[in-house]
């Protein structure tokens, strides 16, 4: 773990019945929630993300199968495998993310605590770079 990004374990709170994991803003995640999405359909071969955001911050789970994410900050790179429904990482802002190698039953849910704004992703790495450099 390091400042780029925070593994999450959320409690499994299932019985006989089946499994049950909840997920509340500001308790069981660092931020209230504005946006869900969840990427499926992907493949092994599909690299998802490549950006950073200014503003969001992202909570992303494997709520099936599995993949994993790239996370860097122009200086250092670590991956993380999600592959267990009740295991998580949060990315806060300013963090370069790429989430890949997805199995075929794979459901990546995200969490974020802004509204979708095309203007607060930073699409080019060299880009990126740059910023983190200056700042």
């Amino acid at each position: 773990m390091s400042e780029m990004y925070k593994l999450l374990n959320f409690k499994d709170l299932g019985d006989e019945r089946g499994k049950l994991v909840v997920i509340e803003g500001g308790q069981d995640i660092p931020f209230e929630i504005a946006r869900a999405f969840y990427i499926y359909g992907s493949d092994s071969t599909v690299v998802r993300g490549q950006h950073a955001n200014r503003n969001s911050e992202f909570v992303l789970v494997n709520v099936a199968g599995s993949s994993k994410v790239m996370i860097t900050d122009s200086t250092k790179k670590e991956i993380v495998e999600l592959n267990k429904p009740m295991e998580a990482v949060y990315i806060p802002k300013m963090i370069w993310k790429e989430m890949y190698d997805f199995s075929p039953d794979s459901v990546l849910l995200v969490l974020a605590n802004t509204h979708y704004d095309g203007k607060e992703y930073i699409r080019d790495f060299e880009e990126y770079k740059k910023m983190m450099a200056d700042s």
